[in-house]
């Protein structure tokens, strides 16, 4: 089996003209039955890895999924491109389980998606041993591994399977995993000298972006009210959190819900498909919510509160912008989100990995160089330069001299601690800071100290912007053993004394600027041509999907919509040429959108926008009105040549024009026979040439349009 076999499956399902960086030795690796580790993110294309090479092995492949979710997107996906695939989980009927097992017996099947539930039933074990199968695919196999982010202790029971079938390949995949739990992965599956494959981590086309977490509400109504139409996830640290901001959103006029475990199975369901299906376009969520929605058209991602640790957050936000365009992360950092992180690791298992995890995504927040580099480092990635798709990189910071305000700070926990040995929490050490008068702070003595009051003239967030630069400089620390009380370092000690100046950060950095996306750049009459096109093309594939009961997506994904949209075929041919459009597809939905783009394109035309190829598209509209050539000619104030050629070139991309009337059978022969003799290439002057002007030009141009037409249908065919 060699690679041209697989690019011209992923032309003919997929419509793809080309593999994604390293899909290809994937392909050949698991296609050659040699185990197989895939390291690659989110959206990276890793299904293609193993459903390439399923529908072109002999047998069905197996794919081992936990999510029931992601199963089902995948096979609707994989028939809407016309592959043969199924599921079996425990969602199902006897009898739906039994119908799928038979197509998977008569080897109908090339796909069968499988829960380890399932799979491991001894009488299903039993029978899947019997059939041909290509090989086993492994996916979120992170999961096997005690040293995974998402282990499941149900996934080491896969370690039999070796043994049952030593002669099948197997081929596991993550998006997430550090060297550890890959070499996990493959000791838990007794793999037979697998080939590891490790994708970049870089997902350049999310930008990256963190805010402080004061005013949260008002600064995602500001970020939803520029993204108009957009589907994205809200992530929460709690089930009340979840609730809450979904009834404020929907308060200020935004289709949104929420969703956490708390809730019923049926609603979660419920939610989940709405979500999908474009029904309720912005979901606030626990992080119960994401795992195995293949939706590739989420634009873009919120963390209401900081994430426990890296892993997680790189997983949650790579579920926006998984079809490969532009799309926006943004993630709020508070130091009451810290305090109540520390709380629950605390009382985790593996709490001193976990903590140290929690502060390395502390440090991300914090950074003040560019986020891109620190992510990708923490998987052991090195990015050469600044990404310039982070708020660090198009904003970079402003110092300024903040010395004296660092001084009073930890003069105040100082004199605290010397004068009456206490401590002061965040809260406790502003209000001291800016003289408050609050009972408990009178009561404890806190206003006799020589700083209190000090630092009036700062407001309350901005005090706690400060106090946050001094954390992420060392200047202080938390006491988390000692009721996340702050503490002098040794450093700060020495800034006390005078030792070294302290640069802070302007604080307009911090502030919630009028847009969070990249500044708007002034858009073209064809760029909004496009635009425009782009919510037709989404009102008709939102129609057409809810017709079939499926997600807009399984019709064409937004990157396949953004390709029609910029290069408006009209014809079969063109539509061929658009990125994501397979021969299934092709048939089924090709002439609704071709229609559509027409269409566009004929009443864009009349308002006075000047669009390629629109004025063959004017002469069809008449001429489907049954009017003749000089009357068309006439109306659009043109020569009856130009509506000959303008019908001839639409015949030849395959509309209905009754060429018969302009040519006889005879002629057509005759300009087929001097195409022949003249070569494919040959121009209508050299026709008219190798006839000594006795062919009229007009029985030219049909003749060579059918010509043509007929050597694509040759071709295609």
């Amino acid at each position: 089996m060699n690679i041209s076999t697989a690019q011209q499956a992923l032309k003919h399902f997929f419509g793809y003209d080309r593999f994604r960086p390293m899909q290809e030795d994937i392909i050949m690796n698991v296609l050659a039955k040699k185990d197989t580790v895939v390291l690659m993110p989110t959206g990276g294309g890793k299904s293609i890895c193993y459903q390439i090479p399923a529908i072109i092995s002999q047998g069905t492949a197996i794919v081992i999924s936990p999510l029931i979710a992601l199963m089902k997107d995948q096979v609707e996906s994989l028939k809407a491109n016309g592959v043969n695939a199924a599921y079996l989980n425990s969602t199902q009927s006897y009898v739906e389980q039994r119908e799928i097992e038979e197509e998977f017996r008569t080897e109908r099947l090339k796909l069968l998606y499988v829960s380890p539930e399932k799979l491991l039933a001894p009488a299903f074990l039993d029978f899947m041993c019997r059939m041909n199968i290509s090989f086993i695919a492994i996916d979120e196999a992170h999961c096997i591994s005690q040293w995974g982010h998402d282990f499941r202790p149900e996934y080491t029971q896969l370690t039999s399977l070796r043994q049952r079938l030593p002669h099948i390949s197997f081929v596991a995949l993550t998006a997430t995993a550090d060297k550890a739990t890959r070499n996990d992965i493959a000791s838990q599956l007794s793999m037979n000298d697998p080939k590891m494959f490790i994708s970049s981590f870089d997902r350049p086309n999310l930008s990256l972006r963190v805010e402080a977490g004061q005013k949260r509400i008002e600064k995602i109504i500001q970020f939803l009210r520029e993204r108009p139409n957009q589907s994205g996830i809200v992530y929460c640290l709690s089930r009340k959190n979840t609730e809450s901001l979904a009834n404020k959103l929907r308060n200020a006029g935004y289709n949104a819900t929420y969703y956490h475990a708390g809730m019923p199975t049926h609603e979660r369901s419920r939610v989940q498909e709405a979500f999908i299906k474009d029904d309720t376009p912005i979901i606030c969520a626990t992080i119960a919510f994401g795992m195995g929605i293949d939706k590739p058209n989420v634009r873009w991602v919120i963390h209401y509160n900081l994430p426990k640790n890296m892993e997680g957050y790189y997983q949650e936000i790579g579920r926006a912008g998984r079809d490969g365009l532009p799309s926006d992360t943004l993630l709020f950092y508070t130091f009451a989100d810290v305090m109540q992180l520390r709380e629950m690791v605390s009382d985790s298992g593996q709490h001193q990995l976990q903590l140290s995890k929690l502060e390395r995504m502390q440090q991300y927040a914090e950074t003040r160089t560019c986020r891109r580099r620190i992510l990708l480092s923490y998987f052991g990635e090195t990015l050469e330069k600044d990404c310039g798709n982070c708020d660090v990189c198009r904003n970079p910071p402003e110092l300024f001299d903040g010395t004296v305000i660092a001084q009073k700070a930890m003069s105040a926990v100082i004199r605290v601690k010397r004068e009456m040995n206490k401590s002061l929490s965040a809260g406790m050490l502003i209000d001291i800071l800016r003289g408050s008068r609050r009972i408990d702070l009178v009561n404890a003595g806190y206003d006799r100290i020589r700083t209190y009051g000090a630092g009036n003239d700062i407001s309350y967030d901005h005090w706690q912007l400060y106090l946050q630069q001094m954390l992420n400089l060392g200047l202080i620390e938390i006491a988390y053993d000692h009721h996340n009380t702050f503490r002098v370092t040794k450093t700060g000690e020495q800034v006390l004394m005078g030792k070294f100046p302290v640069n802070f950060a302007k604080l307009s950095q911090f502030k919630s600027t009028p847009s969070t996306k990249a500044p708007t750049k002034k858009i073209s009459a064809k760029e909004q041509l496009a635009t425009d096109l782009f919510e037709e093309l989404r009102v008709l594939r939102k129609n057409i999907a809810d017709k079939e009961n499926i997600p807009p997506y399984v019709v064409f994904n937004d990157a396949t919509l953004k390709d029609m949209a910029e290069k408006m075929p009209v014809s079969v041919m063109d539509m061929m040429e658009i990125s994501g459009v397979g021969e299934t597809k092709l048939k089924k939905y090709g002439n609704q959108f071709i229609g559509a783009i027409v269409s566009f394109i004929v009443r864009k035309s009349k308002a006075g926008f000047k669009i390629k190829g629109s004025t063959s598209l004017l002469t069809y509209e008449l001429y489907k009105k049954g009017l003749s050539i000089h009357e068309i000619a006439q109306q659009r104030k043109l020569q009856d040549q130009s509506i000959y050629n303008h019908l001839a070139n639409l015949y030849e991309m395959g509309y209905t024009i009754d060429i018969f009337q302009y040519i006889t059978g005879e002629q057509l022969e005759a300009v087929a026979d001097a195409v022949r003799n003249l070569g494919p290439n040959t121009g209508v002057k050299a026709i008219f040439d190798y006839f000594n002007g006795e062919l009229p030009y007009i029985s030219i141009y049909f003749g060579l349009a059918h010509t043509k037409r007929m050597l694509q249908a040759t071709i295609k065919s």
